[in-house]
């Protein structure tokens, strides 16, 4: 479609015929997503507020459409690659953000703890390097303050604001520890997310990121489930895949729409999770 034609289109966008309206979108819908940097375009020279409101509307369509076919290649995909899918997490609210940016924020991480890391370590010495850059040199850390906040499930967020969940910080923390080849990986206990340093050399232990880093052992997590009153579970104590962190972040998300009254993104966000569900609980 030519730029002249689409200018035709949109100006049709605040006719007062509401049947009119409804056609014109189903035909810029129909267009698909290569539209939207025309739509963009057009918002920008367009002062009607109208017509504004209605290309913001069209463009997230388009992109909420994009999204769900990433997400369902992703989820059909061998490997699952974890930071591919805190990036399409992102995308929902960010969908401007670059895989290629989040790489390089996690690269420049991974060369800071590179720089004091020393691989003949003890497990627990390895593990307080990390500490050390990304909770003193990085100043990494938990948002108490807005603890609900949707932010928080977003990598590039806390990646910029350095401050996160305990799953998004467990995220960071595991890629920059699996970089250094650390067998660090992520654990799903009830209301709360760690990680586990877990080889066949070492006894196995527990990293809570939340809390700078601290170690635990396993009998820490059997008293927090006993306290809890709930069923012990194998899952509280072993590591759990890319596809059910992912799962994990976007009930997160879920949780943090609803909270804060944005309820049509919460609904959204159920959407895309049913994407991914498997028949897995998708309880917040």
């Amino acid at each position: 479609m030519e730029e002249k034609e689409l200018k035709a289109l949109v100006s049709l966008l605040d006719d007062e015929d509401a049947q009119i309206v409804s056609h014109i979108e189903q035909k810029i819908l129909s267009l698909g997503t290569s539209i939207i940097p025309y739509l963009e375009q057009e918002w920008e020279t367009n002062f009607n507020p109208q017509v504004q409101r209605k290309i913001e509307e069209l463009v997230h369509t388009l992109q909420y459409e994009l999204l769900k076919e990433r997400i369902q290649e992703w989820y059909q995909s061998e490997d699952q690659d974890l930071l591919t899918g805190m990036w399409l997490v992102a995308t929902y609210q960010y969908p401007d953000i670059e895989l290629l940016k989040l790489k390089q924020d996690l690269e420049q991480i991974y060369y800071e703890a590179w720089l004091e890391f020393k691989p003949d370590l003890y497990p627990f010495d390895q593990i307080k390097v990390i500490n050390g850059v990304l909770f003193n040199k990085l100043k990494f850390g938990a948002n108490t303050k807005n603890f609900h906040s949707p932010g928080n499930s977003m990598i590039n967020v806390v990646l910029e604001m350095k401050k996160g969940n305990p799953i998004t910080l467990c995220i960071i923390y595991m890629l920059v520890a699996q970089k250094l080849k650390l067998p660090v990986y992520g654990v799903n206990l009830p209301n709360l997310f760690v990680l586990t340093y877990k080889d066949e050399k070492h006894p196995q232990f527990y990293i809570n990121a939340f809390n700078r880093g601290l170690i635990f052992s396993r009998q820490d997590i059997e008293n927090y489930i006993n306290e809890l009153h709930i069923t012990q579970q194998d899952s509280f104590f072993e590591p759990c895949s890319s596809l059910e962190i992912v799962r994990r972040v976007f009930r997160n998300l879920i949780m943090s729409f609803d909270k804060m009254g944005e309820h049509a993104k919460a609904e959204e966000v159920k959407e895309l999770l049913l994407i991914i569900a498997d028949g897995a609980d998708l309880g917040v």
